[in-house]
């Protein structure tokens, strides 16, 4: 008797397949230097950094950002330029600043005071940073048809 798969468990399957294999690029390293390098000489954020749970949700905002320059990277094969693959994944990207933005705001007990712009920036150049690595990433991997 054969089982029957939907073409949507399939898709699903190969998503997954891809994201693991993307995701064997990133180190632990990379992520604690990007988290230094972005959010390190702001008073505000290096203070809360202390907290495990912060850091971590860092970490999976990078992740997620990189999954998404990887997965569009295609795009960019196709002969897309860089600003209008951008512009397709515009919404799930200020999903993912705005997740970030909330979380340290939420985290610092409104004493940002002056500096809540300032870490909105901050946030949104981080995701932009991890963004532009999975698409890179994503498209060299397609040039050597890893995908």
């Amino acid at each position: 008797m054969n089982v029957i798969t939907t073409f949507t468990e399939k898709k699903r399957e190969k998503q997954i397949k891809y994201e693991k294999s993307v995701l064997r690029e990133i180190s632990i390293k990379a992520l604690k230097e990007k988290i230094q390098q972005y959010f390190g000489s702001s008073r505000f954020v290096s203070g809360l950094m202390m907290n495990r749970g912060i850091e971590e949700a860092c970490y999976d905002v990078a992740i997620e950002a990189y999954l998404l320059g990887a997965n569009f990277s295609h795009f960019g094969i196709y002969g897309e330029t860089i600003d209008n693959v951008k512009n397709r994944c515009r919404k799930e990207e200020q999903h993912l600043i705005d997740t970030l933005y909330h979380f340290l705001l939420y985290w610092g007990h409104g004493e940002e005071g002056v500096m809540g712009e300032s870490l909105y920036y901050l946030c949104e150049q981080y995701v932009c940073s991890w963004w532009m690595d999975g698409y890179q990433k994503g498209e060299r991997r397609h040039k050597l048809r890893l995908h």
